[in-house]
């Protein structure tokens, strides 16, 4: 997997009391040496849900458990195709765990460290393979085991399983994915039976330590402080800046709350803002409770409704490329709120972390809101890990979100399709009302556009255009990722605004409501009025530099633009293209208006060759776009 470096890679280690440390000094004088994690390294707490989680999925796999009690372990989320985290103790990652989206289980894959602490005994042990000794110095230094140096294996190993390889006398040598049955590794003459990942002898396995979180605060206490600090600088210096009302926007989760503590230490008569999406967990309701009465705080509030339910139908589930939820579900309240409470407008502190999102990694400090234009937003924990964030509010003893200790790692609208199918499988378990009543929507549209059971199981609802290892998985299991039929009636929809999810830009997301017959609109060349054209994987792409428009199969479009402006009028040029490229009648008008010769009419439709100058007089020729039916649900 790429690695996506964000932000300073932090994470320490002090062997004297053998607890994590952001620093290369702890508080106890000794130094601390850098532990190795894998980018972005936004590390985190393994609470008692993850431990256990983890030491489950060891048991099932390998017949025993890897973290024992008492043990402080952190949690750092790495590129993968779905979810995956290294589990890291003592200072080295003993392993990854891995949620498998085609099986809807989670995989352990031991590191040699893991691997050692799990195969300190080879008593009832599960997925192990015993190599011949002549073997052991070829694989420990990262050799793929081969069947002839297998002298035995566990017979319940099946292909694809992830293994251990041990020398005779028990001791691991190297971890991996087996290629073959555990009979076969054995009875083979040739071929590879473990495809090794890791490898590697690990002399000594240290028991950990026992400790508490209270234990990693003051491990810790100075780098607190010192963080602190500079947040009250920053926080008191915005302040007095920009002399405007202060805001802080709350949202139930764990960044917000910090910030909101970081306020409250330094600032007198500000407002706590709370925008509810209608798409909040019931838990993040609760707690935006919680908060208001544990400081004494009056959260002012600002409701979405059912707009997200009103809209599905009309836009089809949100995807990655087409959030269009964003803009009415949490745009809408927000502009309200600020609106109602700020005429004049106001400085909002926001819990913004560069090592959330590359988009945010790249954006400022202080930033003026393009879509509320009296609105500066600013985040005093701009450079601060979810570690950070964690030993703070611990430190604070903050009543902070308890999903947070049922295995999410992130709170927010409970169906977003950024989200992990992990963290989805996790939502059916804790709140199967809510997830039906969603799964129902899905469902519904697979069943219209004809895609089939498994783009709602496998989570392909997600993308409009999947990534390749989505692609290849829909491919591999009979998925269709194309609608079945064209046709329909077209009603065009659209929402505009900033984007909230990624920093910076504005979008527009459409939905004609209908399957579009991409064929036909390349063939056209109607889309060159909007710029130069690509088209691949099922999309098409026009435009110029940034701005540009993106039509898909199912019928969405999106556009994106530096200015609302722009996004709209790019979106509107899209479903005029669209238009006349799927009900053109041939009537010739558009020629007669293009300066260049870059229409024709053939076969008795127009098309438009790459004569082209974007000029866009062709459009408002057209009686197609001239008696568009448009339905604008919300400009914000």
């Amino acid at each position: 997997m790429t690695k996506i470096y964000l932000g300073k890679m932090v994470l320490h280690w002090c062997p004297q009391c053998d607890l994590p440390v952001l620093e290369p000094l702890c508080a106890c004088g000794s130094p601390a040496g850098k532990v190795k994690v894998t980018p972005p390294g936004d590390i985190r707490p393994a609470f008692p849900h993850d431990i256990n989680h983890i030491n489950a999925t060891a048991t099932v796999q390998f017949g025993s458990p890897l973290i024992p009690d008492g043990t402080i372990a952190i949690m750092n989320k790495v590129p993968s195709d779905d979810r995956m985290e290294e589990i890291i103790a003592s200072g080295v990652a003993l392993a990854n765990i891995r949620y498998d989206v085609e099986s809807g289980k989670w995989v352990l894959l031991p590191r040699m460290e893991g691997a050692a602490r799990i195969f300190d005994s080879m008593d009832g042990r599960r997925n192990w393979v015993v190599i011949d000794e002549s073997a052991v110095p070829f694989i420990q230094k990262g050799a793929s085991t081969l069947a002839p140096g297998v002298i035995d294996a566990d017979p319940g190993i099946i292909p694809g399983a992830e293994v251990v390889v041990v020398s005779p006398d028990g001791v691991p040598v190297s971890a991996g994915r087996a290629k073959m049955n555990g009979g076969e590794m054995i009875a083979a003459l040739r071929g590879v039976a473990v495809k090794t990942r890791w490898s590697g002898i690990v002399e000594t396995v240290a028991a950990p330590s026992p400790h508490s979180w209270d234990d990693v605060v003051t491990a810790n206490l100075d780098i607190l402080e010192d963080f602190e600090a500079k947040a009250h600088s920053f926080i008191r210096n915005v302040s007095r800046s920009t002399n405007r009302p202060v805001s802080v926007s709350y949202s139930g989760g764990k960044d917000s709350l910090a910030t909101l503590l970081l306020v409250m230490d330094c600032l007198d008569g500000f407002d706590v803002l709370f925008a509810d999406t209608g798409l909040e967990f019931p838990e993040t309701l609760e707690n935006v409770e919680e908060v208001g009465r544990h400081y004494g705080l009056d959260v002012k509030t600002y409701h979405a409704g059912d707009v997200f339910w009103d809209s599905i139908d009309t836009f089809g589930p949100p995807t990655v490329e087409a959030r269009w939820c964003c803009k009415t579900c949490k745009l809408g309240p927000i502009s309200m709120l600020i609106e109602e409470n700020f005429p004049e407008g106001c400085l909002t502190f926001i819990g913004q972390r560069k090592y959330e999102s590359e988009g945010r990694a790249k954006s400022d400090k202080i930033w003026k809101n393009p879509w509320i234009g009296n609105q500066i937003a600013a985040s005093p924990i701009q450079n601060w890990t979810a570690l950070h964030i964690w030993l703070y509010l611990f430190w604070k003893k903050a009543p902070y979100n308890p999903l947070y200790e049922q295995g999410f790692d992130r709170i927010g609208c409970w169906l977003c399709p950024s989200g992990s199918m992990a963290e989805m499988s996790r939502i059916k378990e804790i709140h199967p009302e809510m997830w039906a009543r969603f799964e129902e929507k899905l469902r519904s549209h697979a069943e219209k556009f004809g895609y089939g059971e498994g783009w709602v199981d496998y989570g392909l609802w997600r993308w409009q255009n999947p990534p390749k290892v989505q692609r290849e998985m829909a491919e591999r299991l009979g998925i269709n990722l194309v609608p079945d039929e064209f046709g329909g009636e077209m009603e065009f929809s659209m929402v505009s605004g900033y984007r909230p999810c990624k920093a910076g830009g504005v979008s527009a997301e459409g939905s004609f409501g209908v399957p579009l017959n991409l064929e036909a609109i390349e063939d056209s060349g109607m889309m060159r009025v909007l710029g130069e054209v690509h088209s691949m994987d099922g999309v098409i792409t026009s435009g110029r530099g940034e701005d540009n428009v993106q039509v898909f199969a199912s019928g969405t479009v999106t556009a994106r633009s530096d200015t609302e402006a722009g996004a709209r009028r790019l979106m509107r040029g899209a479903e005029s293209s669209i238009r006349r490229a799927l009900e053109c009648t041939g009537c010739g008008l558009c020629v007669g208006k293009c300066e260049v010769q870059g229409v024709k009419i053939k076969d008795g439709r127009a098309v438009v060759n790459e004569n082209c100058t974007h000029c866009g007089l062709c459009l408002k020729a057209c009686p197609v776009v001239r008696y568009l039916n448009t339905k604008d649900l919300a400009i914000l």
